[in-house]
């Protein structure tokens, strides 16, 4: 497995139960992931020392945790040494490597999306700006780690935005329609031809309560997403998901892999906001918290080519919820080196804790990144996960912060608040 985040050590935990394992390596891991699989010390950015080891240790399957080694082509570079890999290849993955690339398949396909311009320089950027309604989106080309987003609600913030993307050579730029309704992540596995749903979230971009602050890479996610009905899932992968698969298809670039379609729910059905080419972080933590079935024997269809022959996922009918402890800083310059205690007792309270930033320090795991732990927990219900989950966190010494609201819209219509 390839990574070394939360979404990384939630897939190691899950692999980790799977009968059909032999040995889980992890390049290069984390401290929690540690737990789980036998740590390598690769540098995933040198794709022939990755492909050697997997050669010599005569690996099966490779997981391509993050979006960056995919864009980068490691996927394409392991399967031409033969061997199975879960992840698209260097040419797929511009569905999140590139905004424009998306917005454009999407325009060629009629697949509903918000309206939109691309722009390639600053003058060109604020002269589009003109017949956008505000609030008006300003997003980044290429990949941002979540934090490429802006949501301008005057001229000056758009404008702003668009000199912070051209403030360096070669920046891109997509102009967007601002789409009103909710949120919501649908998951779908593809083998580039056959579709198989898997599970939908919703997650908390904005760093503050209340959902304030500049965007984030996710401080917290709840899964099930209710408001995404089995009815506009349904409508969601007949009328965004599928065709992007076909369209893929038939421009030579099949799309392998788990495919992350972000929804917007608008009163006109689902439109795509955009696609991410990996599981989420932090919405695999709630996915694996709530996935019953085998993960491995999935993943493992999907990478040779043949899910119409798998069984599909079991997930529970509990909610899973996940708080993201953020390191002092985030989502600006973290703090690292900080000591972590506690987190054996946040488990003892009946979460599971997934390691993100973190290393070991000479006196224990310390923090390394900006998003450090996800304490995750189940329910029967949002409000009861939501519940367990900030037990975990108030149990843990943790020298940063988190949200205290993750899943409040839910918890609100599930008490009759909404």
């Amino acid at each position: 497995m390839i990574g070394s985040g939360g979404r990384e050590h939630a897939l190691a935990w899950k692999l980790a139960r799977s009968p059909l394992l032999g040995t889980l390596y992890a390049a290069p891991g984390n401290p929690g992931i540690g737990n789980h699989a036998t740590l390598v010390p690769l540098d995933v950015n040198d794709h022939a020392a990755v492909v050697r080891f997997c050669v010599e240790r005569t690996v099966r399957l490779v997981v391509v945790g993050p979006e960056a080694p995919l864009v980068a082509g490691l996927a394409d570079d392991l399967r031409a040494a033969g061997i199975a890999t879960f992840g698209p290849s260097a040419a797929a993955a511009q569905l999140e490597g590139s905004k424009g690339y998306t917005k454009d398949l999407c325009r060629e396909a009629d697949i509903p999306t918000a309206g939109y311009v691309r722009v390639t320089d600053l003058d060109s950027g604020i002269a589009a700006l003109s017949p956008f309604s505000l609030p008006v989106v300003i997003k980044a080309d290429g990949l941002a780690a979540g934090k490429g987003v802006t949501i301008a609600m005057d001229r000056t913030e758009a404008e702003d935005a668009l000199a912070a993307i051209f403030d360096k050579p070669g920046g891109e730029a997509v102009i967007e329609e601002f789409l009103s309704g909710e949120e919501a992540s649908l998951f779908v596995l593809t083998d580039g031809v056959s579709l198989m749903p898997f599970g939908s979230a919703q997650d908390h971009k904005r760093v503050g309560d209340g959902d304030v602050g500049p965007n984030t890479g996710g401080m917290g996610a709840y899964s099930p997403a209710p408001v995404l009905t089995p009815a506009l899932e349904q409508l969601a992968i007949d009328t965004i998901v599928r065709p992007t698969v076909a369209a893929m298809a038939a421009r030579g670039t099949p799309y392998s892999g788990v495919l992350y379609a972000g929804l917007m729910l608008t009163d006109r059905g689902p439109k795509l906001i955009e696609y991410n080419a990996r599981f989420g972080d932090p919405e695999c933590q709630v996915l694996m918290a709530r996935l019953d079935s085998d993960l491995l024997p999935l993943l493992l269809a999907v990478a040779e080519g043949r899910l119409a022959e798998a069984e599909a996922p079991v997930f529970s009918n509990d909610s899973a919820l996940t708080v993201v402890m953020a390191a002092p800083g985030y989502p600006g310059t973290p703090e690292t080196g900080k000591p972590i205690g506690g987190i054996d007792a946040a488990e003892a309270a009946g979460t599971t804790v997934f390691h993100a930033g973190t290393r070991m320090g000479d006196a224990g795991v310390v923090t390394a990144g900006g998003r450090v732990l996800a304490v995750t927990a189940r329910g029967a219900t949002v409000t009861t996960a939501q519940a367990a989950a900030y037990r975990g966190v108030d149990a843990l010494d943790f020298p940063g912060f988190c949200r205290r609201d993750i899943g409040w819209r839910e918890v609100a219509r599930e008490n009759g608040q909404d």
